[in-house]
């Protein structure tokens, strides 16, 4: 059995101290879960899903706490402190992790909060992180099909929109013109493929396109008018932002869903609203 650093593993518990249980790391030996980690009623025998790291001695320590990141994600976390070797960063651990001065684009400073890519130091086998993103997202061409849902941890504003890491792997980017609600660099979200270009560069989208959305929110549209008594007070001209905060779409799909309701005879447009067809 080999310990993986930096992640979850399955360990049994072989002796318990004064001071906690030790859980049997094969190879590694017998590795701490502090007594004030092990969950109570725990025995010899019983199997514990715990996080391994390193401890201020660089011992392999469990913990049954849960950590912001893994090795091998990005996270947005906050710096705790600094000093002359470089910054270290709250994962919710009772160590802090490291990110030394040569992985950092500007120097970091005090409460201020930065992706980071967790990852295990190949020179000293130390858990560490990086703000240098890019260097930790991967190149090959990604294979995913349009429209299909993705999870996204948005990364960086730039003058097209805000790039975002896809499924931890992948970059991605929002276009500023399709966002129709509040973002911000840290946020998680659930996003759609618009595009995988020939370069494997990714275009997401926060709403799912083509027809599907717009018989969806159809459905939804027709329904909320029921709701209101046959009658909302909402037009071509609506504000957009009003329309994204009743029903979270952009003013294209809201048009778009109208037009196919209009269609379908269900509902009259009027200059002071949409009423439905009695």
């Amino acid at each position: 059995m080999n310990i993986e650093l930096g992640k979850y593993n399955q360990l049994e518990g072989v002796k318990e101290v004064d001071f906690g249980l030790y859980l049997d790391g094969g190879d590694d030996g017998e590795i701490l879960l502090p007594a004030r980690y092990v969950p109570e009623g725990t025995k010899v025998g019983d199997m514990l899903n715990v996080f391994i790291y390193l401890d201020n001695e660089e011992r392999l320590v469990a913990t049954t706490l849960d950590p912001y990141a893994q090795v091998g994600q990005f996270a947005y976390l906050e710096v705790a402190w600094v000093n002359q070797y470089g910054a270290f960063l709250n994962w919710g651990l009772m160590k802090d992790l490291f990110v030394p001065f040569r992985e950092q684009k500007m120097k970091m400073q005090v409460g201020r909060k930065y992706i980071v890519h967790v990852h295990l130091d190949d020179e000293s086998y130390r858990i560490m992180a990086s703000a240098k993103v890019e260097h930790f997202l991967s190149g090959e061409k990604p294979e995913y099909e349009v429209g299909e849902e993705v999870n996204i941890l948005v990364w960086q504003h730039t003058d097209l929109g805000y790039k975002a890491i896809i499924d931890n792997k992948f970059s991605g980017l929002l276009y500023e013109n399709e966002i129709f609600q509040p973002i911000s660099i840290g946020m998680q979200l659930k996003a759609f493929i618009k595009q995988v270009r020939e370069d494997g560069k990714i275009d997401l989208e926060l709403q799912q396109g083509g027809m599907k959305k717009v018989k969806d929110f159809s459905e939804t549209l027709l329904a909320y008018i029921k709701e209101q008594r046959g009658f909302i007070r909402f037009t071509d001209k609506s504000d957009a932002e009003q329309i994204y905060k009743t029903f979270g779409v952009s003013k294209k799909t809201f048009k778009k869903a109208v037009g196919d309701l209009y269609k379908q005879r269900l509902i009259v447009l009027e200059p002071n609203g949409i009423y439905l067809v009695r």
